[in-house]
């Protein structure tokens, strides 16, 4: 598999979530966006410093959704996965993500799950949840 991925194109955008990393947050949305648009959209996730592994509790807080994240694996934030994405959503590491003009940024201000309980990232997972949703609203519109 590349790091270059190919160009998006207009009826199935890419989105990239980008946390610092990329064992919690970010892998939550990647999964949700998944999930949630049935395959319609591109997803990639990457971390400014990524972990050996990704978080247990945010894997159980999933699996409680009925999505298995136990075989990915946190990634290193490329120029060039950024640069291949209609959106990027940082969480935490804004700085740390190369800017190029026609891609869409957002920050999103999530609590970072890691060290916490179950019901801490039970939140953080909900509150990832309805952003997604809201996201792939307005990338999907109704047909």
């Amino acid at each position: 598999m590349s790091d270059t991925a190919p160009r998006p194109t207009p009826d199935r955008p890419s989105v990239m979530f980008v946390c610092v990393h990329n064992a919690g947050r970010s892998q939550m949305a990647a999964a949700y966006a998944t999930a949630l648009s049935g395959g319609k959209v591109e997803v990639r996730s990457a971390g400014s410093a990524p972990a050996d592994s990704i978080n247990p509790v945010a894997v159980q807080a999933m699996a409680e959704e009925g999505i298995d994240i136990t075989a990915e694996t946190p990634k290193v934030l490329t120029p060039d996965a950024v640069q291949a994405s209609d959106v990027v959503i940082t969480m935490g590491c804004g700085d740390a993500c190369p800017y190029f003009p026609g891609v869409r940024y957002e920050d999103w201000e999530l609590e970072d799950p890691a060290g916490k309980d179950l019901d801490a990232v039970r939140r953080v997972r909900d509150d990832i949840r309805g952003r997604i949703e809201a996201l792939l609203a307005d990338l999907l519109p109704a047909a």
